[in-house]
């Protein structure tokens, strides 16, 4: 297997690599006119450009390149055609989502480009083969359903991340905690000899931790880019690809001594709980309404958090630290072989949600006493003329030009 260092290079690389090509993609993104202004669905304050997924790929161009020169990726490069096949399904999947970015195409469409880029990965051999379902038992899955279970877990991936992708620096992030905790998950199984030497996946999830971390410096609030729906797109399938690889090859069972019953496929579910929880919500939301499941609206988690009255910032970052709570949920059993995990995260857990719902209402209760103090006034008799008027100052922290 290589060594830490072999991909410590790796990552500096894509990191690198993307976070200085960000600033031509800025540049030319305004120029051909990729730029998101504000509207009533949308949070940010002024026009942004878009395209950072552009960015991402050539990170992970330059990334794939490096391994395959450093030669201690050889087994992962010699004889496969997975490396290759990743690239080809990594430029289609950005193309769609570049091309959604740009003309905004029909749902239908969209799902048809998501399904070649699937299809790619399939033939080139990255898919779910082995399906381990807890209490059942290990399932060998034939080609055609391990074809179907690789398209739709693709799918479900690209449409998870982008879904989340409502606040700067909340969908890199999330990626970059769950891309990073599925590393160190399977760099142990491959310790433990669970995963073959040529194994795509840790390779996979360290490239996909570095072009997270070269975007995230362009997008934390306020962004100076978006990834947009190609680098949504894009980090969904790349996460899918390396989940795939890794779950769906293991039958034997890893997961720690308390947690058993946890199949390593269903381990990226519990790490990504929060675009997967924010999917499902949408699904059900939008059906229940009668609107389509790709029409937008303002009822995802991290609107939600707004509306509680969490800013920006704020709610971006109790949302990765749900996500990273979910990681340590994971790993620790997987590190230590025992369950006593549970108890400090747990706490954690609870009070994250106790900080979650309390604290807009603390901070509003601290700021309104004040404001009673201020105004509070003795009932006027006379003309309604003489009373006082208090006109409130409106909030123009979000940048907007005062009203005329």
């Amino acid at each position: 297997m290589p060594e830490l260092a072999a991909y410590g290079v790796v990552l500096a690389v894509v990191a690198v690599t993307t976070f200085a090509a960000l600033f031509a993609v800025r540049r030319v993104a305004v120029r051909i006119g990729a730029v998101v202004k504000p509207d009533e669905r949308r949070v940010h304050a002024r026009p942004t450009p878009t395209l950072g997924g552009v960015a991402m790929l050539l990170g992970l161009l330059v990334g794939m390149a490096v391994a395959w020169a450093l030669g201690d990726f050889s087994a992962v490069f010699s004889g496969s055609t997975e490396p290759i096949g990743l690239v080809i399904a990594a430029v289609i999947m950005l193309t769609v989502g570049v091309v959604d970015d740009l003309r905004e195409v029909s749902a239908p469409a969209k799902l048809a480009g998501m399904v070649l880029p699937a299809t790619v990965l399939v033939i080139s051999g990255i898919a779910i083969l082995v399906l381990r379902v807890p209490f059942l038992g290990v399932f060998v899955l034939s080609s055609d359903w391990s074809y179907l279970l690789s398209v739709l877990w693709v799918i479900g991936m690209a449409n998870a991340i982008n879904f989340i992708d409502g606040l700067d620096g909340l969908a890199g992030g999330i990626v970059a905690i769950a891309a990073g905790s599925f590393f160190l998950y399977s760099l142990e199984l491959s310790n433990q000899g669970l995963l073959a030497p040529g194994n795509l996946g840790p390779l996979l999830s360290v490239i996909v931790l570095g072009a997270c971390l070269g975007f995230l410096p362009h997008n934390v609030h306020p962004a100076r880019i978006f990834m947009g729906d190609g680098g949504a797109l894009l980090l969904g399938m790349l996460l899918a690809a390396s989940t795939m690889v890794v779950g769906g090859r293991v039958d034997q069972q890893f997961s720690g001594q308390s947690f058993f019953f946890y199949a390593p496929l269903f381990i990226p579910l519990v790490i990504l709980g929060v675009p997967i929880i924010d999917t499902l919500f949408a699904i059900v939301r939008r059906a229940s309404s009668r609107t389509g499941i790709s029409t937008a609206d303002k009822g995802h988690l991290h609107h939600r958090l707004m509306r509680l009255g969490h800013g920006h910032r704020r709610s971006v970052f109790i949302l990765w630290a749900w996500t990273a709570l979910l990681s340590g949920f994971v790993l620790y059993p997987i590190y230590t072989g025992s369950g006593d995990g549970v108890v400090p995260i747990g706490i954690a857990a609870i009070l994250l949600a106790l900080y979650t719902v309390l604290r807009p209402g603390v901070r509003f209760w601290a700021k309104g006493a004040d404001a009673d103090d201020e105004f509070d006034e003795q009932p006027v008799v006379g003309p309604v003329a003489h009373r006082p008027v208090v006109t409130p100052t409106p909030d123009r922290s979000d940048g907007d030009p005062p009203d005329p």
